[in-house]
């Protein structure tokens, strides 16, 4: 409900915007660009490098303090299409014409990996540590997940929208192994 929330102010700050660059006679190049994106879509984009990024240090804990090869397996499998993902939404950020500065990085938020979560894991090992990173995936991919769903109902950009679709598939797969795994 806070991430609908979220979007719905992303996207009414978002589409103000882009109508008051649309206006300006003098629009850059990157701002024209930006038009084909709407509001929804630059949030979706920003909000999910943000939670990416900040996901990433915690996965690469997995190698060296859990203790199960299935959660191993799973941390790899995550780490890999957030990777790809990343690198999808930093060209989806680029082509959008988004600032430099992301907004939502480090916002506290539902599924957001904060250093904190990071830090009390790195001193954990085995069985706790395996609990605590299925606790903090399973809650940043559901959140993806609810995140994705509103970009594919709601946004505009063909490439972001796809991207959105293939975030819904992956999360599924990867969310029926934690319920496996718990």
């Amino acid at each position: 409900m806070i991430a609908r929330v979220l979007l719905a102010g992303l996207l009414a700050l978002g589409l103000a915007g882009c109508k008051d660059s649309a206006s300006e006679p003098d629009a850059s190049p990157a701002v024209t660009m930006a038009t084909q994106f709407g509001g929804t879509d630059l949030a979706w984009i920003e909000i999910n490098i943000a939670m990416d990024e900040e996901l990433l240090p915690l996965l690469e804990l997995v190698p060296e303090r859990s203790g199960s090869s299935d959660v191993q397996a799973l941390s790899a499998q995550v780490q890999a299409f957030t990777s790809a993902e990343l690198s999808e939404l930093r060209a989806l950020h680029d082509q959008a014409g988004l600032p430099a500065v992301n907004p939502h990085k480090g916002m506290p938020m539902p599924g957001m990996v904060t250093p904190q979560e990071v830090t009390e894991a790195s001193a954990l090992t085995g069985k706790s540590f395996d609990k605590a990173i299925l606790k903090a995936v399973q809650a940043h991919l559901e959140q993806s997940q609810n995140l994705a769903g509103s970009e594919d109902k709601s946004g505009v950009e063909p490439q972001t929208r796809s991207l959105a679709l293939q975030v819904l598939r992956t999360r599924e797969v990867a969310l029926t192994t934690i319920k496996e795994l718990s």
